[in-house]
């Protein structure tokens, strides 16, 4: 949490002053003003309570109250998104200052002290420290300590495989515990036991500092108390660990240099050429912040690196790294991208160079340096630091889609339940989003069919379907939201296109992007839910039907609109067996037809759609007036002799219409 943040956080609420305006009248401009005032003032959580109690302790109406109370849960909401925002750039503001001592690097115990209080802070544990590998002994010992109270714990040396950061050490992967003495995965020393509890640690995250395949270090931060690290905080600490890496790539390359200027005849020529490589390299880091701050992209970066490495340097992702030609990459090999990245440096592929472009073990792409078959070691870090500011890059584009996301499944929330809202205020919200209210949409219900695939976390393989829907919904310029254990969409009908083909179309491709079945049932087109917005809820509330029917009936992983049911679509809603419902209704004709090839159901088709005629049913059928009556005869068998008395007969009908919508189209 950055300074500025602290410091609003604390300031004094202004909602005693706003409450006392003109002897407790509201503030002007009603409930959003004085909100929009606790935001501007940094207020605390407890400060947005205030108006709602002034308004009650008044006296004042309740429709008064309620506005306040709604402009209170937006505020908060809005409140929430900015302590997010605020939190993202102060981890990102951290990385950069980091990555900009490392360009300035002169003391590596200096920085590396800096990388651990970051990580500490921003990760907010009570301690965090780095430890390096011993080649000569074998072991990792304690290098740097923040927040440590315990002598023999800042001493500490781990064997390879004992305790957390030695089974780090020795696997080359992250590490992370709950509760330290609980967890039987490591192997307990004494003397390692002895160092945690005097220190009293619990929750432990490791990951390690990798120069290549090697790897040189860990990095750790560590709670007194049970915590659950975060998939996002384990990558934070292993971008931090990226840098820790670096400091003493660069650290040991300063080294070697000084070493081989005092031994070399032409030392003098190698410091020149060694400046030349550190002004590049100096000139790039410049660049690159510049462009960070000013908020350039992907390709920003790739240019500036080509101008100061005198090349052509490319963003691919992960189907074209490696390969000179774009079009044929996808039967290329990513055999020289997975050893960059396997390795840490940037790899010669042909008279190319390709650097890995990677963030907390996930592979985003690569940086391709075209037509330079000879690279320095300076010019080659140059290249692999560019990769490392891309995928910061990269990751923060990505959190500007979550939240943009995020923010259309809110508008959608308020279309639903928000039948108040202000048409035109709706609208401005679409139009930022680039979606039109005023067009012609349908409402679509979206739901997984059957257990999650792989490991049965039902509740990621729900968070899979929201962010397929989403990227879907921003595609075709509409809205999607996680609602009722799925999704809902809106999505503009195209000219000629039906509810119908939308659905079936959106269940085949999110059962694509999820790689499980997604059944989906669709509204009919809805064109007027700026003007009256309960409409959409309705459409929605239709579209569920439409999905409950297709579960019943069978037909998982199928799309329907509710048009395609009929009257019988209000039939299907709730909780019916209608497989077994059939089964009592007509199962001795169904089993009969199956068992003997006879045509029993579609005489009894043509007998109702005839008007039980058996005159007409023959024509019909094409067979003759016997051999109608024969039939009809083993259905009165097989049912009863009542199966055509009033009630019965509409029970048959109903079951044949059910037994006719069981199958899919194109089956039986």
């Amino acid at each position: 949490m950055s300074r500025d943040h602290v410091q609003s956080a604390r300031r004094p609420a202004p909602a005693d002053a706003v409450g006392a305006r003109h002897e407790g009248a509201p503030p002007p401009g009603g409930a959003e003003s004085a909100y929009l005032e606790l935001l501007a003032g940094g207020a605390s959580v407890e400060a947005y309570e205030q108006p709602v109690l002034v308004a009650r302790a008044e006296g004042r109406a309740p429709e008064r109250i309620a506005a306040l109370e709604r402009a209170k849960l937006l505020a908060l909401r809005v409140r929430g998104e900015l302590e997010g925002r605020r939190r993202r750039e102060a981890e990102l503001s951290a990385l950069f200052e980091t990555a900009h001592d490392l360009a300035g690097l002169r003391d590596v115990d200096a920085v590396l002290q800096a990388i651990v209080q970051r990580a500490r802070s921003l990760l907010g544990t009570d301690v965090a420290y780095l430890s390096l590998n011993d080649p000569a002994r074998g072991d990792t010992c304690m290098r740097v300590t923040e927040g440590s109270v315990a002598a023999r714990f800042q001493q500490l040396r781990l064997g390879m495989g004992e305790g957390l950061g030695g089974l780090v050490a020795q696997t080359a992967r992250p590490y992370v515990t709950e509760d330290y003495f609980k967890d039987d995965r490591f192997q307990h020393t004494l003397t390692i036991d002895a160092g945690v509890r005097d220190e009293g640690l619990v929750a432990i995250l490791g990951v390690p500092l990798m120069l290549g395949p090697h790897v040189i270090g860990v990095l750790f931060a560590a709670d007194r108390r049970e915590r659950v690290f975060e998939r996002e905080q384990i990558a934070l600490l292993g971008s931090f660990a990226a840098l820790a890496a670096a400091a003493i790539d660069t650290a040991n390359l300063l080294t070697e240099t000084r070493s081989a200027v005092a031994g070399l005849e032409r030392a003098n020529e190698i410091i020149k050429d060694r400046s030349a490589a550190v002004e590049r390299a100096s000139d790039v880091h410049d660049r690159l912040a510049e462009l960070v701050l000013r908020g350039g992209g992907v390709q920003d970066v790739a240019a500036a690196v080509a101008q100061v490495l005198d090349g052509k340097v490319e963003f691919a992702d992960t189907r074209f790294a490696g390969t000179s030609d774009t079009r044929s990459a996808e039967t290329a090999a990513p055999r020289p991208l997975e050893t960059s990245r396997a390795e840490g440096h940037a790899v010669r592929h042909g008279d190319d160079w390709i650097a890995a472009v990677a963030a907390g073990g996930e592979l985003l792409g690569a940086l391709v340096l075209r037509g330079r078959a000879d690279l320095d070691p300076v010019d080659q870090r140059t290249l692999e630091r560019a990769a490392m500011v891309t995928s910061l890059l990269l990751l923060a584009r990505r959190s500007a889609a979550d939240a943009e996301q995020r923010v259309r499944g809110e508008l959608l929330d308020d279309l639903l339940d928000a039948r108040d809202r202000d048409p035109r205020q709706l609208r401005d919200r679409a139009a930022r989003l680039h979606a039109d209210l005023d067009a012609t949409h349908v409402v679509l219900a979206a739901r997984l069919d059957g257990p999650a695939a792989g490991a049965g976390d039902e509740a990621a393989a729900r968070r899979r379907l929201w962010s397929a829907a989403s990227r879907l919904a921003t595609a075709r310029h509409g809205l999607a939201a996680a609602r009722d254990g799925g999704t809902v969409l809106l999505l503009p009908l195209d000219p000629g296109d039906s509810a119908t083909e939308v659905a079936r179309r959106t269940a085949r491709r999110l059962g694509t992007a999820v790689h499980q079945p997604v059944t989906v049932g669709a509204s009919a087109p809805v064109t007027d839910h700026t003007a009256r917005p309960e409409s959409v809820a309705a459409a929605y509330a239709e579209a569920r039907r439409c999905l409950d029917a297709l579960d019943l009936l069978g037909r998982g992983g199928d799309g329907a609109a509710a048009a395609d049911f009929g009257f019988l679509g209000l039939l299907l809603a709730g909780e019916r067996d209608v497989a077994g419902f059939v089964t009592r209704t007509i199962g001795p004709v169904v089993a009969y037809d199956e068992r003997r090839g006879t045509e029993l159901l579609d005489t009894l088709d043509a007998y109702f759609a005839s008007g039980m005629s058996p005159v007409r049913t023959k024509d019909e059928l094409h067979v003759h007036v016997n051999t109608v009556a024969q039939r009809l005869e083993r259905v009165a068998r097989l049912l009863g002799d009542d199966w055509q008395s009033p009630p019965r007969v509409l029970e048959v009908q109903l079951a044949l219409r059910l037994h006719r919508l069981g199958a899919k189209p194109g089956r039986g």
